[in-house]
């Protein structure tokens, strides 16, 4: 069985590696791109019969940082 958490900054937080991946961008001539947000997907294997809730409690106390980014977890 897999799961997939998906880790991104809350609203609100500066992002400055997405900060400079925009600029990066602008200078290479891509135009439109008006902000970019950089996150993490960490994918798990696990026990068959592993629940959900789990892997959500592992979001929680270490694969995100809950006071500056939310996570989302789902099958894979």
């Amino acid at each position: 069985m897999k799961a997939r958490v998906t880790v991104s900054l809350k609203p609100g937080v500066l992002d400055p590696q997405g900060r400079a991946i925009l600029h990066a961008l602008e200078g290479l001539g891509f135009s439109g791109v008006t902000d970019v947000r950089v996150g993490k997907l960490i994918e798990l294997e696990l026990a068959e019969g592993t629940p959900l809730e789990t892997v959500e409690e592992m979001g929680r106390r270490l694969l995100a940082n809950t006071v500056i980014e939310n996570f989302r977890v789902e099958p894979a």
